[in-house]
């Protein structure tokens, strides 16, 4: 397990390691605990809305079939709370062209369950077919916890948690809230541990930072992360737990190499755009400013245009600003 040795704990950005985390019955007090946190977040930052609390989850199955169709949505992970409300959470680690609305392609390791598209399954499957059902329906949260930023700089460096939901544009007021989104953009998240307040500051911290950690912080002293740290050291992982880990681990290093490069080929390209850009600005410049000389020795004008390859209308419009 040569991949393992330099690590103690799991880096929860792998598919075994979210999973192992918050994916399993045994563990479920550590995904009660990371909602609870966030949804205090979020009533925070929407005062007078009532906060969603979560006691208990029921795990579901993460896969659904399309009803039009033999398309799969898969969750990493889904589940009922008491109410019959139901929480789809994601760990996505990438980005991706029509990140908000595709819908999540399962054989490509960019697909992101949590678009709107396949947050729709929850609500569909809670029609009731042949009984006088009243279109009543739960609520269905959608938690994305994603290992990189908006694309285009759609937030400032400091907004890095986004709840979202169906607004009236006028008034914005909520029309809807009974689908509800938050994303949290982890890459921004930069609080060191003596920083560490809230239960919400400290399980960022450490779905950020546990890979890198050799020992847990003494910030993160409740129960909860007991239970974390124990169930995240790599060396009481069973024979089988770290083979699968270590696939997983090399498929998630593969994925991050591939973005790597594509980013530093992007700044290249960019680098290499913005070289000959410039040079052809030096070269434009280069010809108005022999175009001024020529103009102020008297030159006529065609013979400028041809010379220097440009337009009349060039030449005219800096003759005119000459003449001011």
């Amino acid at each position: 397990m040569e991949e393992l040795k330099h690590e103690r704990y799991v880096n929860p950005y792998t598919d075994f390691g979210f999973k192992k985390l918050f994916g399993t019955e045994l563990n479920k007090e550590l995904l009660i605990s990371l909602l609870n946190a966030i949804f205090d977040r979020s009533a925070q930052q929407s005062p007078g809305e009532p906060k969603q609390v979560v006691k208990d989850l029921q795990y579901l199955p993460t896969e659904k079939l399309e009803a039009y169709g033999e398309r799969r949505a898969i969750f990493d992970v889904y589940c009922e709370g008491e109410s019959g409300e139901k929480f789809i959470v994601e760990m996505q680690k990438a980005s991706q062209d029509f990140f908000k609305d595709r819908s999540g392609d399962p054989t490509s390791t960019l697909s992101i369950s949590k678009s709107p598209f396949y947050s729709a399954f929850p609500i569909i499957e809670q029609g009731k077919v042949g009984t006088d059902w009243d279109f009543h329906l739960n609520n269905v949260y959608t938690v994305g916890i994603l290992n990189f930023r908006f694309p285009d700089g759609e937030y400032d460096n400091e907004c890095f948690h986004h709840e979202v939901k169906l607004m009236d544009v006028d008034d914005k007021h909520v029309f809807y809230d009974k689908l509800t989104y938050v994303y949290l953009e982890m890459p921004k998240f930069n609080k060191t541990e003596d920083q560490l307040v809230s239960m919400y500051d400290k399980w960022l911290f450490v779905l950020k930072n546990l890979t890198r950690l050799m020992e847990r912080p003494a910030a993160l002293q409740e129960r909860v992360f007991t239970r974390l740290f124990e169930q995240a050291e790599i060396a009481r992982f069973t024979p089988d737990e770290s083979r699968i880990y270590e696939e997983s681990l090399k498929h998630y290093r593969d994925l991050r190499n591939v973005i790597n490069s594509a980013e530093r080929r992007g700044r290249e390209e960019g680098r290499a755009e913005g070289r000959a850009e410039g040079r052809a600005e030096g070269r434009a410049e280069e010809r108005m400013s022999n175009a001024k000389s020529l103009l102020a020795n008297g030159i006529p004008l065609d013979m400028i245009v041809k010379s220097l390859n440009l337009t009349p209308d060039e030449v005219k419009l800096l003759s005119q600003r000459e003449s001011i």
